[in-house]
């Protein structure tokens, strides 16, 4: 199973440029997330932050017990280890076979024979769709192919944490359907605590448990998928709708006159209504159930009071379908209508 990663009060910057600060959130054991967030609001910075390979000025990173930010350097790269990161290019060597950059972490990071090794990569690389394509580098595939490839290098070591950054970027969106399907099956096999960040709205939608969202140097929220997608904030219902009214502009946010303005102007066409909240991806036929999806359930049904009225009407509309659907008999072989 995944393990718990509890970040408090983390404040990020670069120079005299803040980042992000006081951020606190906990990624639950084995669940999925998803980080949303305009360009240049330092998503990519927090995931590297988490794994300690940025230290912000503040806060801690807390992984079994071990701070990845003020720790002993020996804990922090020990717990490392504990994590598969699937970069946003996938940081492939172009010189090396797909074979050779996916057995990498083995050989650099474990004393395991090439017998063994081989079998790992070969698992990983079935895993992810790549078989047969195990002897090509990296320039001879398709973007979509070594984003595959590096996921499977991610998971080589056998992480219990996920971090993945912008894993849609440059795919169609077909590829990407194909991936988050991928992202969802992924943690059916392995029950492993998974981050993703993205810009695409159909991944947010779709793959995750919980959802955040950084803006202005803010963790606007984070917490169960519902939250986030009934919410009334301004800058998250524009994100959603891929709207220009809003916070959101084109090089930064857009000052108070220019808010007011599209307010006044917008206010009429503005759809009224509960929006509606696409289900969940399942795991493809033959693979077990998510073990993540039972201990979510409890998890949010034990915190439903302190939720949004928006957000727990749609849990309880998510639950009772679910049970209603689960309580309809299946139909009997051969029988007619």
């Amino acid at each position: 199973m995944g393990i718990e990663v509890a970040v408090e009060g983390l404040t990020m910057s670069f120079g005299r440029q803040n980042i992000w600060q006081d951020v606190s959130l906990t990624l639950p054991a084995g669940e999925v997330s998803v980080m949303l967030g305009p360009s240049g609001t330092g998503k990519t910075v927090f995931l590297k932050s988490l794994i300690g390979l940025l230290k912000p000025q503040r806060g801690r990173v807390l992984i079994n017990g071990v701070d990845m930010v003020g720790g002993r350097e020996r804990d922090i790269y020990e717990t490392r280890k504990l994590f598969g990161l699937m970069f946003q290019d996938g940081a492939l060597f172009g010189s090396m076979t797909l074979f050779d950059n996916i057995a990498f972490p083995l050989r650099e990071h474990t004393r395991k024979r090439e017998s063994e090794i081989r079998r790992i990569v070969m698992e990983r690389i079935e895993l992810v769709g790549l078989l047969g394509a195990e002897g090509k580098l990296p320039g001879e595939i398709s973007g979509g192919m070594r984003k595959r490839a590096g996921l499977a290098r991610a998971l080589v070591l056998d992480p219990q944490i996920v971090l993945c950054d912008e894993p849609d970027s440059g795919l169609d969106p077909v590829r990407t359907a194909y991936l988050s399907q991928l992202l969802i099956d992924l943690n059916a096999r392995i029950d492993a605590t998974m981050l993703i960040v993205t810009h695409n709205l159909d991944i947010a939608a779709t793959v995750p448990d919980n959802m955040g969202m950084f803006f202005r140097r803010n963790l606007v929220t984070f917490g169960p998928r519902e939250v986030l997608l009934t919410s009334d904030e301004p800058v998250v219902t524009q994100f959603l709708a891929g709207r220009r009214e809003g916070p959101i502009g084109m090089s930064e946010e857009k000052d108070a006159a220019a808010l007011a303005a599209e307010a006044d102007s917008a206010a009429a066409g503005r759809p009224d209504g509960p929006r509606v909240i696409v289900p969940q991806l399942e795991p493809s036929p033959g693979l077990p159930p998510r073990a993540a999806v039972v201990r979510r359930r409890e998890r949010v049904l034990g915190m439903l009071d302190t939720l949004p009225p928006a957000a727990r009407a749609a849990i309880e509309d998510t639950y009772a379908r679910q049970a209603a659907a689960r309580a309809v008999p299946a139909p009997s072989p051969g029988g007619g209508a």
